[in-house]
């Protein structure tokens, strides 16, 4: 059906064309895998690296707070930093900002909107 993933029951956000995310039966599960084993060297500043590396470290299917990933950096009042960081994520499923929440779990700001974080959360869940 299309605006639906195949298999899941799980809507795709409204607006969204890629088959990778609608149409296609299995898309997004195929390209949602649970680990990659790639070499990742994206740019950015130091603090930005350390966030980015932290985030890598969230377990398919959890979420961590800024606060948490704030904390886990060694700066635990930078959680705003840590949102600008996630903004500035240049390689976004691979280093998945997705899922990271607010302080009370609020679904917050995400690059391609929040309808998306909450599609991607849900499809995480699923399993």
């Amino acid at each position: 059906m299309p605006g639906r993933s195949a298999g899941t029951g799980t809507a795709a956000p409204q607006g969204v064309r890629d088959t990778a995310f609608t149409g296609s039966r299995g898309a997004a599960e195929r390209i949602f895998c649970r680990e990659f084993d790639l070499p990742l060297a994206p740019k950015g500043t130091p603090f930005q690296k350390a966030v980015w590396a932290e985030m890598n470290k969230i377990p398919y299917g959890e979420t961590r707070t800024y606060g948490q990933l704030a904390a886990a950096v060694g700066k635990p009042k930078a959680s705003r930093a840590v949102g600008g960081a996630c903004h500035c994520n240049p390689i976004v499923i691979l280093q998945p900002c997705h899922r990271v929440v607010g302080s009370t779990g609020k679904l917050t700001g995400y690059a391609y909107g929040v309808e998306m974080k909450q599609y991607l959360l849900e499809l995480e869940k699923q399993e």
